[in-house]
């Protein structure tokens, strides 16, 4: 078994050089590529993940799902886990994972918590441990086997928001789905720069309309005017 892990990335300068070198330490002999898949960044993203080790792939196509697409293509494991840039897996990620795989679970997550201490957001993460689709998000990382992420023909890259949703959805359809009952810890910084009732406000209402069938362009377009 062998893994291979893909951030995609946007100007995460911050982020992305602590979380490469405590992916590394984590890791085991089953890591087979550690992919950033980067979206234009501007901000030194690209730079610091090379020295810190990644393999940089300069997507042409931009926005999550296509980069993210673009780092499997540029991989090798059997297993992909897909991480964000400001998030940090639990120590024993390789071996969590590699423990579901081994109970016959092709996909899965973990649940998540927020680098702070305010009882509102301990509300959120709480909400993670429960199997039902709101509560579900890329933040709390995925992994999946790579014939199943082939069999669904990856994310779809005409998507520029919820696109995990829409993932999780298909392969749900067929497969069972692992909550591992560990937390991802997730920076809560767009919290911090906003409030917490506009931030979930904004995420009520985009997937409602992702419920719907609303288009992309005006999920994006509402999404945005909503938190701005």
């Amino acid at each position: 078994m062998t893994i291979s892990i893909i951030i995609p990335t946007l100007n995460e300068a911050p982020h992305i050089g602590e979380l490469l070198n405590y992916l590394k330490k984590n890791a085991n002999g089953n890591l087979t590529d550690l992919i950033v898949a980067d979206g234009g960044s501007t901000d030194g993203t690209p730079q610091i993940a090379a020295a810190a080790g990644a393999k940089v792939i300069d997507c042409e196509s931009k926005g999550r799902s296509c980069q993210m697409n673009e780092g499997v293509k540029n991989s090798t494991g059997d297993i992909l886990y897909f991480v964000h840039a400001d998030t940090i897996p639990p120590p024993s990620f390789m071996q969590d994972i590699e423990a579901a795989i081994n109970e016959n679970f092709p996909i899965g997550c973990f649940r998540f918590k927020f680098n702070s201490d305010k009882k509102i957001l301990k509300f959120n993460a709480f909400m993670t441990r429960f199997d039902k689709m709101y509560c579900r998000g890329g933040d709390q990382t995925l992994f999946v086997k790579r014939s199943l992420f082939e069999e669904l023909e990856g994310y779809r890259n005409d998507y520029k928001i919820m696109e995990e949703y829409d993932f999780i959805e298909r392969a749900r359809k067929q497969y069972d789905f692992k909550i591992i009952p560990k937390d991802v810890i997730v920076s809560a910084r767009k919290y911090e720069e906003r409030s917490w009732f506009r931030v979930m406000f904004a995420n009520s209402i985009v997937f409602n309309m992702y419920r719907l069938g609303v288009s992309q362009d005006t999920m994006v377009k509402t999404y945005q005017r909503l938190l701005s």
